[in-house]
């Protein structure tokens, strides 16, 4: 490791450690933000609110902006989402515009994207929805699988995750999914559709259903298949046992407004029980001192 990267190293281990210090005396800050540059989005997924909703979306100056306000209240790793963020345009401005000025503040950028745009930026980590085997996907995602898969391998992104949503059409082939998926990827994170209750359809599983699947990937994970999620995030989704942070997340929304809490709030109906929402469980754990959880943020965040 050369100076400089070593520099970064310890100034995120330095910020990390005084934000957990600083937390324990109730001093809370968001360390993770969500950024919705749009709503719009080109394809119009049956399971999804967000398409449905008001268009627009953060001017170029809204969004460097809202992100100098997610730097000051604590936020170091950002994701851009949508909608479909590699559909936002301000004039000349572009998604590689704005993760350019995202990589100025923040320790880590990613982006989630459903894959149907080449997947071309210089975000740390970018990933990609895939919900299922072609089929699956097809009806899930709108006829746009082929699509996907063939920029997932002409990407030269280095970090490219797969993200799953679990639903009540896709859980049984999901074994399936992580076989195909694991040599075009650096890893696979799942969550599970959550029903926000907006007019989209919703695919929740039962229970058993919902244990049926953890138990499957967390087999699969035992195998050396690259389920990045950790033993203790698929576990702790069993029955969600783990305890919830939500004061560590901050949501921006296309219109400018920052959200403090849950990833739900003011999207929808928030019920605890229903979660399915991984990233929040990692972190969370991450931060209840879970140590493999630590390293998962580690590894994926730096």
């Amino acid at each position: 490791m050369n100076k400089k990267n070593l520099f970064k190293q310890l100034t995120k281990t330095g910020y990390y450690i005084t934000y957990f210090c600083a937390s324990l005396i109730g001093r809370k800050k968001p360390l993770l933000g969500g950024i919705k540059l749009t709503h719009n989005c080109n394809l119009k997924c049956d399971h999804c609110p967000f398409w449905k909703k008001e268009r627009g979306l953060l001017s170029f100056s809204q969004a460097t902006a809202a992100m100098k306000t997610l730097h000051k209240q604590g936020v170091r790793i950002v994701i851009f989402e949508g909608g479909e963020p590699f559909l936002w345009k301000d004039g000349d401005h572009c998604i590689k515009d704005i993760v350019n000025e995202a990589k100025k503040l923040f320790f880590s950028v990613g982006i989630t994207t459903n894959g149907t745009f080449p997947i071309e930026a210089d975000a740390d980590i970018i990933w990609v929805s895939i919900d299922g085997l072609k089929e699956t996907h097809d009806l899930l995602r709108c006829g746009s699988y082929n699509n996907v898969i063939t920029n997932i391998k002409a990407s030269s992104h280095p970090r490219i995750f797969a993200h799953t949503t679990i639903n009540a059409i896709n859980w049984k082939e999901i074994p399936d999914l992580v076989k195909l998926l694991s040599p075009l990827v650096k890893g696979i994170t799942i969550q599970f559709h959550y029903p926000y209750g907006e007019g989209e359809k919703d695919l929740s599983l039962t229970p058993k259903k919902r244990l049926m699947v953890l138990d499957n990937l967390i087999r699969l994970k035992k195998e050396g298949l690259p389920v990045a999620n950790s033993y203790a995030c698929l576990n702790a989704l069993k029955n969600n046992t783990w305890k919830c942070h939500p004061w560590m997340i901050a949501s921006v929304e296309p219109d400018g407004t920052i959200t403090h809490g849950c990833y739900v709030k003011n999207r929808g109906e928030i019920a605890c029980d229903k979660c399915g929402f991984s990233a929040h469980t990692e972190i969370s754990l991450a931060y209840s001192g879970v140590f493999e959880a630590i390293k998962l943020q580690s590894k994926i965040f730096g």
